[in-house]
C-alpha cells in the first residue's frame, strides 16, 4: 500500500504535502487542485488558482529524492521524504553517512524478506542492501555510503531486533 504522505523541502520552505487525487493535494492542510498538460519530455503546462505555470523538470534523482525544476523561469531545488524517511529522522537515524559507517543495522524489529548483496559486494551509496518487513510495510534499507560488504550477518526470513548489525562494511 503506497502512502501518499510527504515532506517536501525546497530553496527556503517545508511542506507537508498529502497526495489526495490525480489533480489535487493538501499542502499544509490548504487543498490544492490544478490543471495539468505534458507539453513534451519533462515539460509541463499547469494552471492552478487561475494562474498558468510553465514546468520544466532539469533533474530528477529518483535514489537520492531530490529534483530540480523551473517554475516560470526560477530555479527549484526539491528534496522529499516520505514516511520511512520521516520515521529514520525520527528514530535520529537519518544522517548515518555523516561519519564513517562500518555496519548497517536494523533501525527497527522485523523480518528479513530479502538480501541484495553478498560478502565481497562493492555498493555505492543509496544501494539497495536488505528489505525488511517492518509494522506491515516492506522497507528496502539503503547503504549509507559506498564501499565493499565485509560480512552479512542475517539471512532470508530472519527476525531481527532494532539495532543488531545486518552488515558489515570493509
Amino acid at each position: 500500500m503506497a502512502d501518499n504522505n510527504f515532506l517536501v523541502k525546497t530553496n527556503s520552505s517545508e511542506y507537508r504535502i498529502q497526495l489526495t487525487g490525480d489533480q489535487s493535494a493538501k499542502v499544509d492542510e490548504q487543498l490544492l487542485t490544478w490543471d495539468l498538460v505534458k507539453e513534451k519530455n519533462g515539460s509541463f503546462h499547469v494552471i492552478m488558482k487561475g494562474h498558468s505555470y510553465r514546468v520544466d523538470v532539469v533533474k530528477a534523482d529518483k535514489k537520492e529524492k531530490s529534483f530540480t525544476i523551473i517554475v516560470n523561469g526560477i530555479k527549484h531545488v526539491l528534496e522529499v521524504k516520505d514516511k520511512f524517511d520521516m520515521l529514520l529522522q525520527s528514530m535520529g537515524l537519518d544522517n548515518l553517512t555523516s561519519h564513517k559507517v562500518n555496519n548497517m543495522k536494523a533501525p527497527m524489529p522485523g523480518l528479513v524478506l530479502d538480501i541484495k548483496v553478498h560478502p565481497g559486494s562493492v555498493i555505492a551509496k543509496g544501494d539497495a542492501v536488505v528489505v525488511l518487513e517492518a509494522m506491515k510495510m516492506e522497507n528496502n534499507l539503503k547503504s549509507p555510503g559506498d564501499g565493499t560488504v565485509k560480512r552479512v550477518n542475517v539471512q532470508k526470513g530472519q527476525a531481527v531486533e532494532k539495532g543488531m548489525i545486518l552488515i558489515e562494511f570493509e
